[in-house]
Parts: C-alpha cells; sequence; structure tokens
C-alpha cells in the first residue's frame, strides 16, 4: 500500500481520514475476532458490530485520548470537530468522539503508522477484555 507524508496525510479533511479510519478499525475489529473466534460468518459479524458502533467507539476514543501525541491529538480533535451526519443510532456527543477515532486511525493508515495503530487498538481491544 502507497504512504503518504504526514504534511499530505494533514492537508485531507477530517471526514475523508475517518472515512478511512472507519475501514480500517473495522478491519483490525474483524481479525481480531476471527483469530479469537470459530464460529458461524453471522455470529462474527454481530461480534464485530458491537465493537464498532459508535458508542463503542465514543468510549474507546475516551480511554486512548491520554496515549496520543499532540500530533495525533490535533488529528483527533480536528476528526472530533467535524460536522456530518449523526445516525439515529448514537448521540451526536458519541458521534463526534467515534469520528475523532476513526479520523486517527485513517491518519495512522494514510502515513504508513500501522504499527502505532494496532498498538493503540490493543489497548482498546484489551480494556474490554479485561473489564469482562
Amino acid at each position: 500500500m502507497q504512504n503518504i507524508t504526514k504534511e499530505k496525510a494533514n492537508a485531507y479533511s477530517p471526514l475523508t481520514l475517518a472515512f478511512l479510519g472507519d475501514g480500517y478499525y473495522e478491519l483490525l475489529v474483524r481479525h481480531k475476532i476471527t483469530l479469537s473466534h470459530n464460529m458461524s460468518a453471522g455470529k462474527l459479524h454481530l461480534a464485530a458490530v458491537e465493537k464498532v458502533r459508535a458508542s463503542y467507539q465514543a468510549s474507546a476514543a475516551e480511554r486512548i485520548a491520554e496515549l496520543l501525541s499532540q500530533e495525533e491529538k490535533d488529528i483527533f480533535r480536528r476528526g472530533r470537530n467535524a460536522v456530518g451526519i449523526v445516525p439515529r443510532s448514537s448521540s451526536p456527543a458519541e458521534y463526534r468522539k467515534a469520528t475523532a477515532l476513526e479520523a486517527v486511525f485513517g491518519w495512522w493508515m494514510l502515513i504508513g503508522e500501522t504499527e502505532r495503530a494496532e498498538e493503540i487498538f490493543e489497548v482498546i481491544y484489551n480494556y474490554e477484555n479485561e473489564k469482562n
């Protein structure tokens, strides 16, 4: 996959970063669920939906906010402040936090910082597993 410089990635709109980050984050969720559960595709889908919905991502965003560098926090803030259409299934506050999280994941993917994305994703995923 082709990567771009941070300067070029910073020029992308936060909603474009979130668009990419949404897909990347969901791929990480699907990969993790597939590795830990051998079940029907329908059950895998339901498990994935649980972890990619806005309320889950909003909670995850709160947990990892302090782990971000200043540069990552700037992308997070831009994503949080972006104006988008809020789905009925979430509150505006949840949706803004989820968009912020997705924007950072999209930014990491564009600049090739997949190790950093996976490191933060592990924090998110392990927190939920330790809680249950």
